[in-house]
């Protein structure tokens, strides 16, 4: 059976696959558009399956608003030059406009929606057919509310953050929060947001932490007493190197080991647990300060936290949830 141009882009149009894929997909499948389909589908997932020891570190991430309903998705690659193919970027805008459509909550029902007769998931392995590399649908978060500000950092689809106040504002207002949100990363709205798992563990962090400090100080106070310089013998590697320039002696050396052993383990000894957990709870509360939105010092005016700006614009405006989403390690 002869395949003709115009078949070959019905099945590009259905697929996103490439020209030549769909013309030998269709030589295979005797012109049977169906089977050709699955053929290419069967070659995505061959691909998938080679390559799922691979990490998809590159991608395009976008966010949208329709009415009270935001929505954020991650469509993950490996290279950068995939993520920036048209067709890929369109796949993207395909699945997180059928997501916003559908008001999808969870990643399982954006995969199921059904984008141009085939189901996001399989767009997504048949593309991977396409490029040769892996691809995985991520991060996908919705807010709802009243007002909904979606905001994608420098239109670089790399970063996106989506926020939801509690009334009507000026879209400069919401843009601001959005870039605060991408800026500071915030792990929690507020502190009574944060999980508790996660104050258990930072605190505990921070017992060990105050617990540290206060033996490396005795440490450096004796040192110094001895007539060492504490940034001289800090490590073993810095000893040889500052014995080799003449800085110390090996009598010095000797004597910092003496010191930083004995002192280390009397000034342990000695903690007092009432202080060190005074301690970890001034470091919890800088934590919460941090990491919480609301409390957040506003990255246009150190001077006032995120709260603050939001009232000094309008007495009743906050912020009542966020999400963001980026491909770059932080």
């Amino acid at each position: 059976m002869a395949i003709t141009l115009a078949d070959i882009n019905k099945l590009r149009q259905k697929t996103q696959a490439g020209l030549m894929d769909c013309k030998k997909a269709l030589n295979e499948a005797n012109g049977d558009f169906d089977a050709a389909m699955e053929i290419l589908r069967k070659k995505g997932q061959l691909v998938a399956a080679k390559r799922s020891d691979r990490e998809a570190a590159e991608g395009c991430v976008l966010a949208k608003v329709e009415g009270n309903f935001g929505a954020m998705i991650a469509l993950k690659c490996e290279t950068d030059f995939v993520a920036k193919n048209a067709d890929f970027v369109a796949l993207a805008n395909d699945i997180i406009n059928a997501a916003i459509a559908a008001k999808a909550k969870t990643l399982e029902e954006v995969n199921a929606l059904v984008i141009n007769g085939q189901t996001v998931a399989d767009a997504v392995v048949n593309r991977s057919g396409v490029t040769g590399e892996k691809m995985e649908l991520d991060g996908y978060a919705t807010v709802e509310g009243e007002n909904i500000i979606a905001y994608n950092h420098m239109n670089g689809n790399f970063l996106c953050t989506l926020i939801a106040l509690n009334k009507a504002a000026d879209a400069q207002v919401g843009k601001n929060i959005a870039m605060q949100v991408a800026a500071m990363n915030p792990v929690a709205l507020d502190e009574k947001s944060v999980p508790q798992a996660t104050i258990d563990a930072e605190f505990k962090a921070d017992i060990e932490k105050a617990k540290e400090n206060q033996v490396s100080k005795a440490v450096e106070n004796a040192l110094k007493k001895a007539g060492i310089n504490p940034a001289h013998v800090d490590s073993e590697e810095h000893m040889e190197s500052n014995m080799g320039k003449g800085w110390i002696t090996a009598e010095d050396v000797a004597k910092a080991k003496e010191i930083k052993k004995t002192v280390a383990e009397e000034a342990a000894a000695k903690l007092k647990p009432e202080m060190i957990e005074n301690i970890a709870k001034g470091m919890l509360n800088k934590f919460f300060k941090e990491n919480c939105l609301l409390d957040q010092a506003y990255i246009d005016d150190s001077k006032v936290t995120v709260q603050q700006y939001l009232q000094s614009v309008d007495k009743e405006l906050t912020i009542v949830d966020f999400k963001r989403y980026t491909l770059r390690a932080e």
